[in-house]
């Protein structure tokens, strides 16, 4: 039995390391962490696909699909200039599927699915008042996300822990309160600090994005102000999933400096 599992182990060390990679070029923020990739990029563009579809079906059946014509022309004016910057970071990014559409509902959210599969919310947009900028800030920092694959990546460490899991349940006979309780202290001490990072990542990358797109980089610090004034009491960032709002706004602040020539060179 100890000569199988210590295969097992082997096997898995040896597939995590042929697993490791980095799927973006520096920028000029310079994102070169080395990522761990298990799941297909092909299995995330196919559920991402059938996500969008489930949810753009749902929007159209409540009216709450792209509602204001001029508000989503102006959302896709932004994400056209976006887009072909992507090239900065991924030369196959420009060529995506991209797809934009806005939802009628008053959560403060936007996000972009695996692919470029692109969604705002009308509360983000009207409720913070966004000027352009700040759109582009948004929209380049959920591309970032897409461009760096962090849902496939946050999947493949799933993914890698259930292998883990599974051969620790096998090597000591452990019930399933035990195993339970072995992923909460391994979600806690791996994938808390794991989210910051791709947070942290698609901040930097998205005010480059922005001020390769023309738009003032600096918009990134104060969408993240108004975050702020909206969500007085939030979570110590040592219990959150994201940076704290100050530390946010001081790193944003730090790298639209770096990229300021680019917005310079581009914002006519």
């Amino acid at each position: 039995m100890r000569k199988i599992q210590l295969f097992l182990l082997v096997l898995i060390f040896a597939t995590l390391t042929a697993c490791v990679t980095t799927t973006t070029q520096k920028g000029m923020v310079g994102i070169d962490r080395q990522q761990l990739m298990l799941v297909s990029p092909q299995e995330m563009e196919a559920g991402s696909i059938k996500a969008y579809s489930k949810i753009l079906a749902e929007a159209k059946k409540n009216n709450a699909l792209n509602p204001d014509p001029k508000q989503l022309q102006r959302i896709r004016n932004i994400a056209n200039r976006l887009i072909p910057k992507t090239s900065a970071f991924r030369s196959d990014a420009p060529h995506w599927n991209w797809e934009v559409n806005i939802i009628k509902s008053d959560q403060i959210n936007a996000w972009c699915m695996p692919g470029g599969k692109i969604v705002f919310y009308t509360g983000i947009i009207e409720k913070l008042d966004l000027t352009d900028a700040e759109i582009a800030a948004i929209m380049g920092h959920e591309i970032a996300h897409a461009l760096r694959e962090h849902g496939r990546e946050r999947a493949s460490h799933a993914q890698m822990q259930g292998l883990g899991l599974a051969l620790l349940g096998t090597a000591t006979g452990a019930q399933a309160s035990t195993l339970e309780l072995t992923s909460m202290i391994m979600d806690v001490t791996f994938n808390l600090p794991n989210s910051r990072e791709h947070e942290i990542e698609a901040d930097r990358m998205g005010v480059e994005l922005a001020a390769r797109a023309g738009f003032n980089p600096y918009a990134a610090v104060d969408f993240w102000k108004k975050m702020k004034q909206k969500s007085q009491g939030s979570p110590p960032e040592f219990m959150s999933t994201h940076p704290s709002h100050e530390n946010r706004i001081q790193d944003l602040k730090n790298y639209a400096g770096r990229v300021k020539g680019l917005y310079l060179a581009n914002r006519s």
